[in-house]
C-alpha cells in the first residue's frame, strides 16, 4: 500500500539543537522521513509552503482537564473527542487527559470512556494515557478540588483502580499523607509516574517522596506549600524543595496569571528548559468565551466564573482552573519570561515527552519519529497541525497545495 507523503518547504525548522532556516521536511505515512537544508525531490507529495514560519514538533500537554465546552469528567465519549479537537487547533498534538477528585465509580467510568475515545480519536490531539489528579490530597491545599472526596491513600482502592485499567500513566498525590510512600512504590511497579500535588509537605518529606518515585511536581506553586513558620522557625516547603532537588521535574501553568512573569523567569532560571514542562491544566472554558462555567462534571461539578483569562471560584477567592491553550504558554515564555524560542518550544515538546517516557517517538523533529508537527508564525499563531502524518487543522488564512 502506497504511503501518503507530505513535503513542507521554506520552514524555520526547530530541532532540539538549532533552528534550520529554509529547511525541507518530508513526511511519509506516520513518520518523519527526512529533514534537510536542501530541497528533497518528492513529486507526489502534498506540498505545504511554510512561508518562512516556524515548523515545530507538536505540543505535548501532560495535564489537561477539558476545553471547547467539555470536560473529561462529563461522562461521555464525545467530551474526549471534542477536547482533543479543540486543543489541536492550538498546536497540541498529544495530551494526557486528567481527572478531578471524584467518586470511585465516576473515576472508573471515565477510564472506560478513555478506552473507547482512544479508539475513535482521529481528528484531534492523540491521547498518551490518563492522569489521575487525586483524591489523595491535603485538605489544606485542595484549591478547587472537591473536599467531599479527598482522603488518604487507600490500598484496596488504588490497587483495584490500577487493576481495572491499564491506561493510567501518572497519578498525583500529596506525599506526606499516611500511606503515600507505599502508594508511590506500588505505582512504580505498575509503570505509573507518581507526582506530588495539592500538598503541605516540608523539605524532608519531599526528599523522601522523591527517593520513592515522586519525581514530578504537579503545577508548581499551585496547591503546594512554600516557606512557612512553625513555632517561629522557618521550614522549606514543596516549592523550595522542587528547586533544591536538581533532578526533580516540574510543570507550570504558564498562562501569565497562575504564575506572573517574575515567577516564570525564576522557574526557568533555576530549573531550565530540560526540567520544566509547560501545561495548560485547562478546564472546559479553554477556547470558549468568558462567563459562567463548570469545573468537572457538567451536572455535579463546581460552578465557576471565567474572567481575566482564568477560571475563578464564584467568590473570586481562588483560581479554579486554567483556560490556557498550548500556544499561549509558549508565547508567554517568550514574551513574558524572555526565553529563547527553541527553549520555550522544548518546554512544550521534548521535556514533557521525556517526562512521560515517549521521547523515543515524540517531542522532537528528527527522522524516524512520529510526524506530529505544527507550523506557527512569530506570534505563535497556529497555522497547521499535523498529527501522526495527518493534517487535522489548517488556519483559514493558510494554504496547502495537494
Amino acid at each position: 500500500m502506497h504511503k501518503t507523503q507530505i513535503k513542507i518547504i521554506n520552514g524555520r525548522v526547530i530541532t532540539p539543537y538549532r533552528i534550520i532556516d529554509g529547511a525541507t521536511v518530508i513526511i511519509t505515512g506516520n513518520n518523519i522521513e527526512a529533514i534537510s537544508e536542501k530541497d528533497i525531490d518528492a513529486p507526489d507529495a502534498v506540498l505545504i509552503d511554510a512561508a518562512g514560519m516556524y515548523v515545530s514538533p507538536g505540543f505535548i500537554d501532560i495535564h489537561v482537564h477539558g476545553g471547547g465546552g467539555y470536560d473529561f469528567m462529563d461522562g461521555h465519549v464525545e467530551a474526549f473527542l471534542k477536547i482533543a479537537e479543540t486543543h489541536a487547533k492550538y498546536g497540541t498534538t498529544a495530551m494526557v487527559p486528567t481527572t478531578l477528585t471524584s467518586e470511585k465509580e465516576d473515576l472508573l467510568k471515565t477510564l472506560d470512556l478513555y478506552e473507547m475515545a482512544h479508539q475513535q480519536n482521529t481528528k484531534g490531539s492523540q491521547f498518551l494515557g490518563m492522569h489521575l489528579e487525586g483524591p489523595y490530597f491535603a485538605q489544606s491545599q485542595r484549591g478547587a478540588q472537591d473536599p467531599r472526596y479527598i482522603r488518604d491513600p487507600d490500598v484496596a482502592e488504588y490497587t483495584a483502580v490500577l487493576d481495572y485499567s491499564k491506561s493510567i500513566r501518572r497519578w498525583s498525590a500529596a506525599p506526606e499523607l499516611k500511606g503515600a510512600i507505599e502508594f508511590a512504590k506500588y505505582l512504580k511497579t505498575k509503570g505509573v509516574l507518581p507526582a506530588l500535588a495539592h500538598t503541605d509537605a516540608n523539605y524532608d518529606e519531599v526528599v523522601e517522596a522523591f527517593e520513592n518515585g515522586y519525581t514530578l511536581a504537579t503545577h508548581l506553586y499551585s496547591g503546594m506549600s512554600g516557606v512557612h513558620r512553625r513555632n517561629a522557625f522557618r521550614y522549606a516547603g514543596v516549592i523550595e524543595s522542587a528547586f533544591i532537588i536538581d533532578a526533580m521535574d516540574v510543570e507550570i501553568i504558564a498562562d501569565g496569571i497562575h504564575l506572573p512573569a517574575p515567577l516564570l523567569k525564576l522557574v526557568y532560571k533555576i530549573k531550565g528548559a530540560d526540567r520544566t514542562a509547560l501545561i495548560t491544566d485547562a478546564m472546559r472554558g479553554a477556547g470558549m468565551p468568558e462567563g459562567e462555567s463548570v469545573l468537572g462534571n457538567l451536572q455535579t461539578g463546581l460552578k465557576v466564573i471565567i474572567e481575566d483569562g482564568v477560571a475563578k471560584l464564584p467568590d473570586r477567592s481562588s483560581f479554579a482552573g486554567s483556560v490556557a491553550t498550548a500556544d499561549r504558554l509558549v508565547r508567554n515564555m517568550i514574551n513574558l519570561a524572555g526565553v529563547p524560542v527553541i527553549e520555550a518550544v522544548k518546554m512544550m515538546t521534548l521535556t514533557p515527552a521525556t517526562i512521560m517516557q515517549v521521547a523515543d517517538r515524540k517531542g522532537s523533529l528528527l527522522a524516524g519519529k512520529d510526524a506530529d508537527i505544527v507550523i506557527f508564525d512569530e506570534q505563535i499563531n497556529i497555522k497547521t497541525t499535523i498529527v501522526n502524518g495527518q493534517v487535522i487543522y489548517t488556519a483559514p488564512d493558510f494554504g496547502i497545495n495537494s
